[in-house]
């Protein structure tokens, strides 16, 4: 091929482009034709990976007439380019300054989060503290280390959700209490909120959920100190008047072990309601909202503390039972279908 006609490859790019552009319709099409032509492997770079043949005194001039046509190339681009932009003008004629301003909607707390930060906010009132841990755990601290040994009946009430043989996504946040002995001395106070994972789902259980532990290790720690405590926190969270009562209960962790009622939100305890029965707490008049305990001393031995001189209470309750019972929620999915006319409500 002689050295004219790569020249005149050069100078037929021009209007080849502009034959091109005549056609182009759309912003998609411009971007065709800037990659045919333009692009590292279009044709204005084909022909200039061929200047290094040419012979040297031919080179400058090649150069300098390719440099040319690329700036006529761009120029024509840029050209074909702003015939697509709006006329100012006519962006201005359709503005209508006598139009309302848009109202940018605001986000609200999760009904859930508010309830967690209304438990936390109590406590540490009470001088707990706050800790948190990972949310897949070691068989060892979710079960074993909680006086729950491998074949343990007591596990078959956890349904709980297994990685492999010794990792699982906890299923309560009691772990964190392990932990928390583990790398301190009594005395110490704290609760633990976070998301828990069990195989079960309803009109009242999901597959994720959130709950609040709570332990007291100290020296002379009663079950009368664990009554006043939940008592004391159940009336800060729902009302003064609200009742509460301890029923006999069995957790491997703590011994002895109890269920806390309290009367009825909705019905305020009376077991009916203006249209009938109530139907949260089956006429009875109480709610079960909480299990608790004193600290077994087999927990105790795990993280090396003397039964002998220290003793403590634990307890543990379901945000999501404290949410709909507060608020008067009748199906926990709710709390997770994002749906923003329920979520608007709180």
């Amino acid at each position: 091929m002689s050295d004219q006609t790569l020249f005149n490859e050069l100078e037929d790019l021009v209007p080849a482009l502009s034959e091109r552009l005549s056609r182009v319709l759309s912003l998609d099409a411009l971007e065709e034709a800037r990659v045919e032509f333009l692009g590292r492997k279009g044709r204005l770079a084909g022909i200039m990976s061929r200047l290094p043949g040419l012979p040297a005194e031919m080179r400058p001039e090649a150069g300098r007439r390719a440099n040319q046509v690329k700036a006529a190339l761009a120029a024509a681009m840029e050209k074909k380019l702003r015939a697509f932009e709006p006329d100012q003008d006519q962006l201005l004629s359709a503005f209508d300054p006598s139009l309302p301003g848009r109202v940018l909607e605001r986000g609200t707390m999760h009904p859930v989060s508010l309830v967690m930060e209304d438990i936390c906010v109590i406590f540490e009132g009470l001088g707990y503290e706050v800790v948190s841990g990972p949310e897949v755990e070691t068989d060892y601290y979710n079960f074993e280390a909680l006086n729950l040994p491998a074949e343990h009946p007591a596990r078959d009430m956890q349904d709980t959700l297994y990685i492999n043989d010794s990792i699982v996504l906890r299923t309560h946040t009691s772990p964190l209490q392990v932990r928390t002995m583990q790398s301190r001395v009594p005395p110490l106070a704290v609760i633990a909120p976070g998301r828990v994972y069990r195989r079960d789902s309803d009109l009242t259980h999901s597959p994720m959920f959130h709950q609040v532990e709570g332990l007291l290790v100290d020296t002379k720690v009663s079950m009368a100190d664990l009554r006043g405590t939940l008592t004391y926190f159940l009336q800060r969270i729902f009302n003064p008047d609200v009742k509460v009562r301890f029923r006999p209960s069995f957790f491997p962790f703590t011994e002895p072990s109890a269920e806390v009622d309290i009367s009825c939100v909705i019905c305020g305890g009376e077991g009916r309601v203006a249209d009938g029965p109530c139907r949260v707490c089956k006429q009875t008049g109480w709610v079960e909202i909480l299990g608790c305990g004193m600290v077994d001393p087999a927990v105790f031995s795990t993280v090396d503390y003397d039964p002998e001189k220290y003793s403590g209470f634990a307890f543990g309750l379901g945000v999501e039972r404290v949410a709909m019972l507060k608020y008067g929620i009748g199906d926990l999915r709710l709390f997770f279908e994002n749906d923003l006319r329920f979520l608007r409500q709180f």
